[in-house]
């Protein structure tokens, strides 16, 4: 008996490290397909039906126009129907980030009709917005570069290699000060609570160090935020399998970054990976100041 076919979408803004990923997924065992016509996914499962092992596979799609929208929208619901599981990763950076990276390779932008990027910029990210809107997974690539992305990549996708079927969930830690990170789809702030930044000999040290753990988990207001955040993640995360959602992106904020978002983060995935969730922790802003 065929194992159900398993069809990974990979698509985002230009310059934001679609090939790359693509790579990745390759050395992950997925069979990936570049620069695939949405209209032919469903050729493509037609005949991945007809084997007898199953394959994950991964399809670079480069969507920027309605036509190709549409296309897309209509194979991913065919397949879906007829069983399969699909899922589309967004690859999205800054506008700035964007045109750095242009910047650096003198390429012309696709969808630029002059010489300014940052034209074909706004008008790609139009196109991609509804897009965006239904991926699965959003991954930020605009304070990465080549190796760190490849990294953050194989952490998102290693352990959906081995449990694809399931719901993954995703932590990243982050200061306000630096921004919001893109690439989330649940957001909690935790700058209500005591800040070892202003305890003289927590300062240098960061929510991964043991002292600064205990002065964030052992404050009254920490231990019933996270009591609430367990009943709440209990709630939810069966809420959102049953929905067919693939990946869920949680993001834990505080001022800087450094200290009481690192500590809830960690302790956040502890709770979740008691209740069988496979969970990656990412700490973005940790080695800022």
């Amino acid at each position: 008996m065929s194992s159900p076919l398993d069809v990974t979408i990979i698509t985002g803004m230009s310059g934001a490290g679609r090939s790359e990923a693509a790579n990745v997924l390759e050395d992950l065992g997925f069979f990936v397909i570049d620069n695939m016509p949405p209209q032919l996914i469903g050729k493509v499962a037609e005949l991945a039906r007809g084997q007898e092992h199953p394959t994950r596979y991964a399809m670079v799609v480069d969507v920027r126009s309605g036509d190709f929208l549409a296309a897309l929208g209509t194979a991913l619901g065919a397949l879906r129907s007829e069983g399969g599981v699909a899922r589309i990763v967004f690859l999205d950076a800054s506008d700035e980030a964007l045109v750095r990276r242009y910047e650096a390779t003198r390429r012309r932008h696709p969808l630029s009709d002059s010489e300014r990027v940052s034209d074909g910029i706004t008008r790609e990210r139009a196109l991609l917005g509804s897009l965006k809107g239904e991926a699965d997974l959003i991954v930020d690539t605009s304070g990465l570069n080549v190796h760190e992305l490849r990294d953050r990549l194989r952490e998102l996708f290693a352990d959906e290699a081995a449990h694809h079927t399931h719901l993954q969930t995703s932590i990243v830690s982050f200061g306000y000060k630096h921004g919001l990170p893109l690439d989330v789809d649940l957001v909690f702030d935790c700058r209500f609570l005591p800040n070892p930044h202003w305890v003289d000999e927590l300062r240098p040290l960061t929510g991964l160090d043991a002292p600064v753990r205990e002065y964030v988990i052992d404050q009254r207001e920490t231990k019933a935020f996270l009591k609430e955040l367990d009943r709440l993640f209990a709630l939810l995360l069966p809420a959102f399998e049953r929905e067919g959602k693939s990946y869920l992106s949680i993001g834990i904020g505080c001022t800087g970054g450094r200290h009481r978002s690192v500590a809830i983060s960690e302790e956040l995935a502890r709770l979740l990976r008691k209740r069988g969730r496979t969970t990656t922790v990412h700490h973005r802003d940790v080695g800022r100041s």
